[in-house]
């Protein structure tokens, strides 16, 4: 098996340097040897896997469909073996993390403790940013989103679903009244989330496909989660926002999750995204494979909601 694993690398390494001798270079073997190999193949399988010529080397019809079937071998044999090795080692290094700043303040920072136990040999990197980023352009390992993931050659892993609340301080609703259907919400002092990928400052969407949608206006729209949640304990107006960043405000009575005739649109999920690749950092995999125990099966937020 040894030797069939070795005669298929020299195949593809023939094809890659477009020449026996290029291919001898690469592999640090003579040309003798990667001939010998390349003819073992042919005689096992019965095919010519090249159309040979003094200045020319192409693959047959037979030696492209081998090609193929070699790539998908070959990369999953170094799959398997990194995953096997990885068992026995530790992951290691700088880990560049990054996350939306309400996010990463209450459900990222206070759990990190606890994976520098688990792995002291990562040393991380912690980024907060309510804006996108371009995790190969600013050199980020991995990055949490909340937001519809549009096609990408980035790769992602779902970690929790994220619940919207439509909410407001005692204090408020005492003095403005407590709105009972959305087309109420024109009359009351908004507050907006300028990033929403779903709600702008000035138009606020409910039911489960968004199919209903609101016109509202306020005093105050902000970039940022905590800045209008604060604004809102402190009787400021309504604030439309993710569960977790309002759940222990909630908890405490502070605000008051409003009961309306449509309910709050789903917000989108929040993702680990992380680079392409043949296979992922140990590092990386332990942090996304972490970050999924914490807040799985039920995220923290909804059980101090």
């Amino acid at each position: 098996m040894l030797d069939r694993i070795t005669s298929m690398q020299i195949f593809v390494k023939v094809v890659a340097a477009g020449s026996f001798t290029g291919a001898a270079r690469l592999m640090a073997l003579s040309p003798t040897m990667v001939t010998k190999h390349v003819t073992a193949l042919e005689t096992r399988l019965g095919v010519s896997l090249f159309q040979r010529s003094t200045r020319h080397l192409s693959l047959t019809e037979a030696g492209r469909l081998f090609l193929e079937s070699c790539q998908r071998i070959l990369a999953d044999v170094e799959n398997m073996e990194q995953t096997v090795s990885e068992q026995y080692r530790e992951p290691r290094g700088q880990l560049r993390l990054n996350a939306p700043v309400s996010f990463a303040i209450r459900y990222v920072a206070p759990y990190l403790p606890e994976f520098s136990r688990r792995y002291p040999q990562v040393q991380i990197e912690l980024g907060l940013n309510d804006r996108p980023v371009d995790l190969v352009e600013e050199g980020w390992d991995l990055t949490l989103r909340i937001r519809n993931l549009t096609v990408s050659t980035l790769r992602a892993r779902k970690l929790a679903a994220v619940r919207m609340v439509i909410c407001a301080s005692p204090s408020y609703l005492a003095k403005a009244g407590t709105p009972t259907h959305v087309d109420e919400l024109q009359h009351h002092n908004c507050l907006g989330y300028t990033l929403s990928g779903n709600n702008s400052a000035s138009r606020w969407h409910f039911g489960d496909n968004g199919e209903k949608t609101v016109s509202v206006s306020g005093l105050l729209s902000a970039n940022n989660g905590d800045a209008l949640r604060e604004a809102s304990v402190a009787g400021a107006g309504i604030a439309y926002l993710p569960l977790f960043v309002v759940s222990q405000e909630l908890q405490r009575g502070q605000l008051i999750a409003l009961s309306l005739d449509y309910p709050t649109t789903p917000g989108p999920d929040l993702h680990a995204v992380y680079a392409p690749g043949t296979s992922i950092p140990l590092k990386v995999r332990a942090m996304i494979d972490y970050l999924a125990q914490c807040y799985g099966p039920i995220p923290p937020w909804e059980t101090t909601a």
